[in-house]
């Protein structure tokens, strides 16, 4: 969805006055300054995103009410962060690099502050529990932002520059609103008959909103690593879907279609609540343009290395290959395989040893390879983008 926001305002500084205005009425601010734990990004007043990394914290919720409780059913009562990205934007603006957090990672969550003025205390639990615990009985979106951002700064060590909360039915919309998303599955997927109806054949075929929700949300069942019943499986269908997307975007040549890039920029607000830089149009053209020409390849999806945790078998704890992650995102420094090379190694591009950067299992952007014994299905089984 990040991607997909920042290409999709390459057009907006062109679209006038009217359209600027009712754009920026359509995004909920969620302003989390004085809430969050740890270093706070400072802000260039004339231009914010000019001449440094982004880290942009993407939380999908699966906040229930309204169309949210039709697409995914009542719940069992309260919020949480329903899939988490952080996405790394170089200085540069020649990469973008993707890293998804497990929700049933165990991890310690700090004191946060809560929306009737008291604080948590700090506890260890699930990773995306942060989210339920910022949110409060009031299930305030900012606080359950804040809360998440200070738990992955004391996490990581990542400043996180910048975030944006996703709601379930707001995806259906943009989906709807690009036309669908074409992807090719090398073997039905069939969700567990109790987590709600679902299913999609194999082959080629376009997503539509809610089946792009469901094959997004799907955890139970069989099919494209559903017998798993893991997150971490679920976590690289949402990277190949991600990856389809946002190719399909730049394929489609979508910002220079001004009737149907405006209906997707009218879905795309309706469908987050960001902070006041990514809530801003104007800032976002700028940032759009500056990243208009990245090569497909750059766009790199990191796997987060972990195993099954001591006290819990179907909880997962980050492995030490974490923190080296983690510390080059901190630092702006490429994932491997896709450092610059010199100029007298007499390479094009991809690692300074003059071998090609490995393409990701679904020929699209790599994926950095981690130590991590995967559950993943085997690459031959892996969804993505279609071979044209």
């Amino acid at each position: 969805m990040t991607l997909f926001v920042v290409g999709a305002f390459a057009l907006v500084a062109a679209g006038g006055t009217a359209a600027y205005l009712d754009l920026k009425q359509q995004i909920g601010v969620s302003d989390v300054s004085g809430l969050v734990q740890g270093p706070t990004p400072s802000a260039d007043p004339d231009d914010p995103f000019t001449g440094r990394s982004l880290n942009i914290l993407v939380l999908g919720t699966d906040l229930r009410g309204g169309e949210n409780t039709e697409i995914a059913g009542a719940g069992d009562g309260g919020m949480r962060s329903d899939t988490t990205m952080l996405v790394h934007v170089s200085g540069d603006r020649k990469r973008i690099e993707v890293v998804s957090i497990p929700r049933d990672s165990l991890v310690d969550i700090p004191s946060c502050k809560l929306p009737d003025g008291s604080e948590s205390g700090a506890t260890y639990d699930m990773f995306n529990s942060a989210f339920s615990i910022g949110g409060g009985a009031e299930e305030d979106l900012t606080h359950a932002a804040a809360c998440t951002i200070s738990t992955m700064q004391a996490l990581t060590g990542v400043t996180v520059t910048n975030h944006m909360v996703v709601k379930m039915d707001g995806v259906v919309e943009v989906v709807d609103a690009l036309g669908g998303v074409r992807m090719c599955l090398p073997e039905p997927l069939v969700q567990d008959p109790d987590y709600g109806r679902f299913e999609l054949p194999a082959g080629e075929q376009t997503l539509d909103g809610l089946q792009a929700i469901g094959y997004l949300r799907a955890r139970h069942g069989t099919g494209l690593g559903l017998e798993q019943g893991s997150d971490l499986t679920r976590i690289t269908r949402q990277q190949a879907f991600v990856d389809a997307l946002v190719r399909q975007v730049l394929d489609q040549n979508v910002v220079t279609n001004s009737p149907r890039l405006y209906r997707t920029i009218q879905a795309v607000l309706r469908a987050i609540s960001a902070d006041p830089g990514l809530a801003d149009p104007a800032a976002l053209a700028g940032l759009a343009y500056s990243i208009r020409n990245i090569d497909p390849a750059e766009i790199v999806f990191t796997e987060l290395p972990v195993v099954a945790a001591p006290t819990d078998p179907n909880r997962v704890v980050w492995t030490e290959g974490a923190t080296e992650i983690w510390k080059r995102i901190a630092a702006d420094e490429p994932p491997p395989g896709h450092e610059t090379p010199s100029p007298s190694s007499g390479t094009g591009g991809g690692d300074p040893s003059g071998e090609p950067s490995s393409p990701g299992a679904d020929g699209g952007g790599g994926t950095t390879p981690s130590n991590t014994p995967s559950p993943s299905p085997s690459p031959s089984l892996l969804p993505g983008v279609c071979a044209d």
